[in-house]
């Protein structure tokens, strides 16, 4: 008996050892490859990028996955308790797996005969989440059991609970429960309720099953059931929770409310400069120059403008409607203030602000007389508004062209100033065949205004394309003393990390003298005053421009600037339809451009276009270009560059004229 007991003692010994070294065995085997446990404490999961107005408001959001890290302070203490009572009511006491749990889950499915409870604990759906693949296998499991016993050692139950609230899906693309409680309820984490956090608590256990509501609201009973079974809320809280319907609260779509042509410029800026993965997971704070303000008052404007066309047209085609593009900038430094790339982002997301290359008709004028003015122009040279025919091809084929007025008129002798006042096409196109094509597109190029060129005369009245974003920047040139700025949108990037990776500075590029800029700021001021343009006149302050219509009115524009701020609209079809009978820039889109600019300047002071030195003002005979010879002739001021003032004229004595 005794040998007997010492057999079956010594075959005991055996059997614990071989299951030790078994299991040895078994922990060795499987912990081969486990990822190391030192990643989680560098959790980097992917996070939003965030895109803020000049003034801190959120306006535009980038994202694979909507999340927003917070900590558990962040959390309201109620969303933690139905979290842990769905979830893991154990999960202070266990050391990362728990066989109550097991055993708990496994009876209650048994009852209910369908999987109403998982037996996994916290930290091992963190394990799952975060360093396993999501394969269902025993090998992943016993993976899954180790890892979780490792992190528990590793790091504290408060990191591991906040990493799970910051991991988990809820579904409608939100991860996290920052991001679920925005998504369902538009409010933070930290101002839910109880009913609003046992409805979240309810879906992580399988999101695309509780989508449906009569599921969740199920699930959501139970969890409010295991919360008073805990003692987690009282037998009234939870008979009230009950008895209450969560009130969603749809989260507005950010992108695409405040400026959504102009996020989606900042986007492209973004993903061309740091690439796709950073922009969408690396939680980039974008910092822009928009000014909500001014884009409210853009939008209004255009749709107003809009409105009015076509109310004028009578027409509101639902397809093909016509179609408007609005720009703002900061003369001085290039900064956005304001972008509409069309009527209705939602409708088309081309934006016509940028991407579109339209005709610009007579408004690019100004770059051929201003071109002229460094040729040895002045304002009050004379060119003959007379009739010209032009000739082109060979001789076997040769094209004849004959330039017209708007009115098919022509005025004879006038002035520069005038010519431009009244945007006489026939003068426009003498100057540039006087100066040369080739120097006028050197000088528009110079003036940083990329656009598809032609080489002909028809460049006078504005045959190439252009962006209204392009030629806004030009008119900067006139406003800023002859150094435009580079369009900025993004003024600083920070990273996920507080650290700052970009600021951006104004790009200025010196194009044309201070004296030849101002020069042009008085002529485009005559256009407002007594020309094209005196629709704006409305504006009641110093302010220049210049309307532009093309052929068969199928573009109009205006583009204008006061001291501080330069605006350009531009108003057409997509598909080149004509725009109708009268719709020209200055009937099209200078009422946009004043509509907008008077909103712009509701409270602001009037200032006056700075006068360089280098400058000189001389009387002048409108008519000939000189200065009057008597007192009855008709005399304005214009301004020249010093040196460039016309020749005074004095008159013979009579006995000289009479004599013999």
């Amino acid at each position: 008996m005794k040998k007997l007991l010492i057999i079956l003692l010594c075959l005991f010994v055996i059997s614990v050892l071989a299951a030790l070294g078994a299991a040895v065995g078994a922990y060795k085997y499987f912990s081969r490859d486990l990822p190391r446990i030192a990643t989680m404490k560098d959790y980097r999961p992917a996070l939003v990028s965030q895109v803020f107005s000049e003034d801190g408001q959120l306006i535009g959001e980038f994202f694979v996955e909507r999340r927003y890290p917070v900590d558990l302070s962040a959390v309201a203490p109620v969303m933690i308790d139905a979290i842990l009572a769905a979830e893991d009511d154990r999960f202070f006491e266990h050391q990362g797996i728990s066989l109550w749990s097991i055993v708990r889950a496994a009876f209650a499915n048994l009852r209910s005969r369908e999987i109403r409870q998982g037996g996994s604990t916290i930290t091992q759906q963190v394990v799952k989440s975060l360093l396993l693949t999501p394969e269902r296998s025993y090998t992943r499991k016993i993976k899954e059991a180790i890892l979780a016993t490792r992190i528990e050692q590793s790091l504290a139950k408060e990191d591991i609970l906040t990493l799970y609230l910051n991991q988990i899906y809820f579904g409608r693309g939100a991860y996290g429960v920052e991001a679920a409680a925005r998504v369902f309820f538009d409010k933070p984490a930290s101002a839910l309720n109880l009913v609003e956090a046992s409805y979240l608590a309810a879906l992580p256990k399988a999101p695309s099953f509780y989508s449906r509501l009569d599921r969740a609201r199920e699930r959501q009973h139970y969890v409010l059931q295991r919360m008073a079974e805990l003692d987690r809320i009282s037998p009234e809280q939870l008979a009230q929770a009950l008895a209450t319907d969560p009130q969603f609260r749809k989260a507005q779509n950010v992108t695409l409310s405040a400026a959504p042509h102009f996020v989606e410029f900042v986007r492209r800026e973004l993903e061309k400069t740091y690439g796709a993965d950073v922009l969408y997971k690396e939680g980039l704070r974008v910092e822009t120059t928009l000014n909500l303000e001014r884009q409210r008052a853009a939008d209004a404007a255009v749709a107003l403008g809009m409105e009015n066309y076509e109310t004028r047209q009578k027409k509101a085609d639902a397809e093909g409607r016509v179609q408007a593009a609005l720009v703002s900038l900061d003369p001085y430094s290039g900064s956005i203030f304001a972008m509409v790339g069309g009527r209705d982002y939602h409708e088309s997301q081309f934006n016509r602000a940028v991407q579109a290359k339209r005709q610009p008709g007579s408004s690019f004028k100004p770059i051929i007389y201003a071109a002229a003015l460094d040729k040895g122009y002045t304002a009050a040279s004379i060119i003959v508004d007379s009739p010209v025919v032009f000739e082109a091809g060979s001789l076997r084929r040769r094209t004849f062209w004959e330039p017209q007025n708007y009115d098919r008129k022509f005025m004879g002798p006038i002035t520069l100033r005038k010519a431009l006042t009244l945007s006489r096409n026939v003068v426009t196109v003498k100057i540039l065949q006087d100066i040369g094509i080739d120097y006028a597109l050197g000088y528009a190029r110079a003036l940083g205004l990329d656009g598809d060129y032609t080489h002909g005369l028809s460049l006078a009245l504005g045959s190439c394309g252009v962006s209204l974003i392009n030629l806004v920047k030009a008119y900067g040139a006139f406003c800023a003393e002859g150094v435009y700025a580079e369009p900025v949108a993004i003024t600083r990037i920070v990273n996920r990390d507080g650290v700052e990776i970009a600021r951006n500075r104004p790009k200025l590029v010196s194009a044309l003298s201070p004296q030849t800029a101002y020069i042009m700021t008085t002529l485009l001021q005559s256009v407002v005053e007594e020309g094209t343009g005196k629709k704006v006149r409305a504006l009641n302050r110093p302010c220049a421009g210049k309307t532009g219509t093309t052929n068969d009115v199928r573009d109009a524009w205006f583009i204008g600037y006061t001291p501080d701020v330069v605006t350009g609209v531009w108003v057409g079809f997509d598909d080149l339809r004509p725009l109708g009978r009268s719709e020209t820039g200055a009937v099209a889109a200078a009422p946009i451009w004043l509509d907008f600019m008077q909103k712009v300047y509701t409270d602001e002071p009037v200032r006056s276009f700075r006068i360089p030195d280098g400058l000189v003002f001389e009387r002048i005979n409108p008519k000939t270009g000189y200065a009057p010879q008597s007192k009855s002739e008709p005399a304005i001021f214009e301004c020249f560059k010093e040196g460039t003032q016309p020749i005074r004229f004095i008159p013979a004595p009579l006995t000289t004229v009479f004599a013999n």
